[in-house]
């Protein structure tokens, strides 16, 4: 079994690393496979005009979108993987706790307030704000010992009461370019990031990856239910406090950046399980890295798409995902074959 999955991993890893090549060829300008490797390994476009053009697409343009697509991908993946584990519902995505609605609200504060001319931080720091205070109104909401009702249903008050206050900015924004910059901005995106992006939104998901990572054998202990966890000495409380503090960092830097993006951490676990096993520390990080191929193949795919304009992220993996999420419904109630 360990020589199977090591197999798979080898796999997965081998997918990103030739969607990663093919994002950074292809998109509104073809770059040939010698320029981009002369890029690599030489970092310069020195040579030809056409050749520092391309050095110059793919330095400033195409390697930050790609990292951050990488990034957000893994955090998205890597969520999703371990909200199912802890709430034991494969239909769980990280938005499912308030996380994600709560730091785009923070977001779009910072948008409306006018921050983002002063501060270049400002929507991160303020989408992480959202985020973790979205956690400690969880547990406030759930209790300390609060079961796994309580948790989805404090997440998804939480979510709609962040969800309102979103709606509610825009009402009050009198500022039509402010307004439409937040609308744009919620529905995902990659495009025009720079590496001034990638710099602010580094520590956040590295932090809250760890923090998710770290706990991953902790979270197998949840399959025997809370009573049985705790009668063999698991920390549930500490669990999910780690976990829900993580998912906001990881998941706060993420929507800081390129916006709402959903249906990646519903879709990308559940294609890694066959494959890996059903225990949730073994789909954790198989399923951070389908995470980054998934966003890394969308976002390609957006920039393949001959339309007028650049279709936006998050209206894409929503396609592309609520059909998946249909058919896993289906399936749980026994109306579609299983897989």
């Amino acid at each position: 079994m360990q020589r199977k999955e090591s197999g798979n991993m080898i796999i997965l890893i081998g997918i990103l690393l030739l969607v990663g090549f093919a994002s950074l060829m292809f998109g509104g300008e073809y770059i040939p496979l010698g320029d981009m490797m002369r890029w690599l390994i030489y970092r310069d476009g020195a040579g030809s005009a056409d050749e520092t053009l391309n050095a110059l697409i793919l330095s400033e343009i195409r390697a930050p979108r790609l990292v951050l697509a990488v990034l957000i991908g893994f955090a998205l993946g890597l969520s999703g993987a371990a909200v199912q584990g802890l709430l034991q519902n494969g239909l769980a995505e990280p938005s499912i706790l308030g996380a994600a609605n709560s730091a785009a609200l923070g977001a779009v504060l910072a948008i409306y307030i006018g921050l983002t001319g002063t501060l270049s931080f400002a929507v991160p720091l303020m989408a992480s704000a959202g985020a973790l205070i979205s956690v400690v109104l969880l547990f406030i909401l759930a209790g300390q010992r609060g079961d796994t009702l309580r948790l989805i249903l404090a997440g998804f008050a939480i979510s709609a009461f962040a969800g309102s206050g979103i709606s509610l900015t825009l009402n009050l924004s009198d500022n039509y370019f402010a307004a439409l910059e937040i609308t744009y901005w919620l529905l995902g995106s990659l495009e025009n990031r720079s590496w001034s992006h990638v710099g602010l939104v580094l520590p956040l998901i590295l932090i809250g990856c760890g923090m998710i990572l770290s706990i991953g054998k902790q979270l197998d202990a949840l399959i025997l239910g809370d009573d049985t966890a705790f009668s063999l000495g698991a920390n549930i409380l500490r669990i999910r406090v780690q976990l829900a503090f993580g998912m906001a960092l990881a998941i706060g830097g993420a929507v800081a950046v390129a916006g709402v993006v959903g249906f990646v951490g519903l879709v990308a676990p559940h294609i890694i399980r066959p494959f890996f096993g059903y225990m949730p520390s073994r789909a954790l990080l198989p399923s951070a890295i389908l995470g980054s191929i998934l966003l890394v193949a969308a976002d390609l795919l957006i920039r393949l798409l001959p339309t007028m304009t650049e279709l936006k992220l998050g209206v894409v993996t929503a396609l592309l995902g609520v059909p998946f999420f249909i058919y896993l419904l289906l399936r749980g109630h026994g109306l579609a074959r299983s897989a």
